[in-house]
């Protein structure tokens, strides 16, 4: 590591990778860059991802650094959007049914949050508020997850969300799926801490249900949003799976019911500090 190690962006040094001015460092010498938004093969200890931008001897060990060319000059925006379709024309009936089995959701899920496959993994476009796809999330087949390089990240949204007044909120769009197998009206947000700005615009003036991975960091990310979401919900509630399940698609996996999860949200303490609720003294 440089003697000057890492060092966080700011509006006059933007992250290299994903341009936002905020949560990520570089390293001094600029030879790498831990991006908190764009993944990449290797995922760091703070949550965030790897990025090789340079040749370096300053590593542990003085293993050199794959060369990566960062350049200041604008690049042509990609089209995420008309990339996500193609990648949706391009999944196969049988493959998709294979896949959703093993996920133990339902092929109109999967395809509701816009399925695709680029060859080599399934892909998921990532949208904004105003449904604009600006990222694209794909899963290998070994499971590991990346993102299409260039895009920012968004929510997994399907297409046909219902308007009903309670919206679940999971990580990630397999959990998602999950859930509107269930019959739920649901997005996906792109981490555990990931997305709240986002969440909070498509779930304003709805009752807002998180459903939060069982581990540290989704707790915290959980009640990080739910913070943000009683300020813009009627109602915010935090949930978790029963003991010994990790996520709401292994929840669906070992059985879980839209009854369970409903129950489960009936038995949840609920935040209320919105606008609505102080108006109607709620």
């Amino acid at each position: 590591m440089s003697a000057g190690g890492w060092r966080r962006v700011s509006r006059r040094h933007p992250c290299p990778v994903c341009g936002k001015a905020d949560w990520c460092t570089v390293m001094a010498d600029e030879s790498a860059a831990c991006c908190m938004r764009i993944e990449s093969p290797k995922r760091l200890r703070n949550g965030g991802w790897l990025h090789r931008l340079r040749d370096s001897d300053d590593w542990r060990g003085g293993s050199r650094l794959r060369r990566v060319t960062v350049s200041n000059r604008p690049t042509p925006k990609q089209d995420f959007g008309a990339l996500a379709e193609r990648y949706a024309a391009a999944v196969g009936a049988d493959a998709l049914a294979r896949f959703a089995a093993e996920l133990s959701v339902s092929v109109e899920a999967l395809q509701r949050l816009r399925i695709g496959w680029d060859g080599e993994a399934w892909t998921f476009p990532m949208a904004d508020a105003a449904g604009v796809v600006t990222g694209i999330r794909r899963r290998l087949l070994n499971g590991r997850k990346l993102s299409v390089k260039g895009g920012r990240e968004g929510l997994f949204v399907p297409v046909e969300l219902p308007t009903s007044d309670l919206l679940l909120i999971t990580e990630g769009p397999t959990d998602c799926a999950a859930l509107l197998t269930l019959g739920f009206a649901s997005v996906g947000r792109p981490s555990c801490r990931g997305g709240v700005p986002l969440v909070c615009d498509v779930a304003r003036g709805r009752d807002a249900v998180i459903v939060a991975d069982c581990d540290e960091p989704g707790r915290l990310g959980a009640e990080t949003l739910a913070v943000a979401l009683a300020l813009a919900c009627p109602s915010a509630r935090v949930i978790r799976p029963p003991a010994g399940i990790g996520d709401a698609r292994a929840w669906v996996q070992a059985g879980g019911t839209h009854a369970d999860v409903q129950r489960t949200i009936n038995a949840a303490e609920t935040l209320r500090f919105g606008i609505k609720a102080t108006l109607h003294g709620r």
